[in-house]
């Protein structure tokens, strides 16, 4: 018979990920859904934390990336919307290898796709007619969620991110900016595609008329724009690439799991992207998965119900932290009387001269 011990839909780097850890424990593993094919427009950039590309390199997938292809982001500043408000970390005064890692997301799914093809006891094929475990890691539209009739609570941000690259006359220095502007926030990452050391990707998120507006204005009308919200930090801005947009909310499934299924990545959890955790968020119920599954006691079947729960308990705090954090951000910057705007700029300001702190939060952010 067509048998497998885990079935696992869907068909990005997080439905990869856990295929190849689960692959590497001897498990015999089949992906399902059909693969997107590669686009030579993609935009996207993951910015990943220290934990995540832990995980890829346990993987063999880091090291196989184009260097190209991955920026070690050395500094970071985040700035409020008033003169003055500001926080910045430095990776070196932190004693940081890096504070993040940005990734080409086209190249990362390649090289998962990749691996999966020269991995034993993962195949790649017809959906299995029984598996003793079914992982659901289709996204935030998850159709097998839906099926299994699990509500995903969706609250609708009534924003959208634009996204796109870019090429600045000055060199990044491995430096990103984020701006908290109400009510939209900017974020230029650093990359070195499609040129080294002056390529940034951009992550915009505004209220989504705004964000198609940006859109369609022509490129000179948009990097004037782009100027008037960053000012002259990292010099002048050109276009590399298109343009896309996608909506953006904070959703969460009102069940991760039940006997022989379970909910991992954005199938399970939606983030707003100003903190880039998104795919860090994925990442880590990968690796936590993973281990429960192979702690488990001898008697326990891989689709057990109490695995399954213990697996959701450990991911719940981290998940439920990232998704308060991004939200209360948002609303903090999004508010605009003016006693919140000074005392959040204050705070901003207060905070970056807290090392103690500024350390902790670094640490969080690389290890979570």
């Amino acid at each position: 018979m067509n048998e497998v011990d885990v079935s696992i839909r869907g068909r990005g780097p997080v439905a990869y990920a856990l295929a190849l850890a689960l692959s590497r424990q001897g498990l015999s593993v089949a992906l399902e859904g059909e693969p997107s094919a590669p686009r030579s427009d993609d935009v996207r950039a993951y910015a990943l934390n220290g934990a995540a590309r832990a995980l890829l390199q346990g993987l063999r997938v880091w090291d196989a990336l184009a260097a190209a292809a991955v920026t070690p982001v050395q500094a970071m500043q985040v700035c409020g919307d008033a003169p003055g408000g500001a926080i910045h970390f430095d990776a070196g005064a932190l004693q940081m290898p890096a504070l993040a890692w940005i990734v080409d997301a086209a190249e990362l799914d390649s090289v998962l796709r990749t691996a999966a093809r020269f991995t034993p006891h993962l195949r790649d094929g017809p959906a299995p007619s029984r598996a003793a475990l079914t992982v659901l890691a289709e996204g935030k539209d998850s159709r097998s969620r839906d099926e299994l009739g699990v509500p995903f609570h969706r609250r609708d941000y009534q924003q959208a991110a634009l996204a796109t690259r870019l090429l600045a006359d000055v060199p990044h220095d491995g430096r990103a900016r984020q701006w908290f502007r109400s009510p939209d926030v900017l974020a230029l990452l650093p990359m070195d595609r499609p040129e080294p050391g002056r390529s940034l990707a951009l992550v915009w998120s505004l209220p989504t008329p705004r964000a198609h507006e940006l859109q369609q204005l022509p490129e000179a009308e948009f990097e004037r724009e782009l100027a008037l919200a960053c000012g002259a930090a990292e010099g002048g801005l050109k276009l590399a690439a298109p343009r896309c947009i996608w909506p953006l909310a904070l959703g969460r499934a009102e069940r991760l799991c039940g006997p022989g299924w379970v909910l991992v990545g954005d199938a399970a959890h939606q983030v707003h992207p100003l903190a880039g955790q998104g795919l860090n968020l994925g990442l880590a119920d990968v690796a936590t998965l993973a281990r429960v599954l192979a702690e488990r006691e001898p008697w326990r079947g891989l689709g057990d119900a109490g695995l399954l729960h213990r697996y959701v308990r450990e991911r719940a705090a981290a998940t439920e932290a990232m998704a308060g954090l991004t939200d209360t951000l948002l609303h903090l910057f999004a508010a605009s009387p003016p006693w919140i705007r000074e005392l959040r700029n204050r705070g901003l300001t207060l905070l970056d001269h807290l090392a103690p702190l500024k350390r902790v939060l670094a640490a969080r952010a690389y290890d979570d």
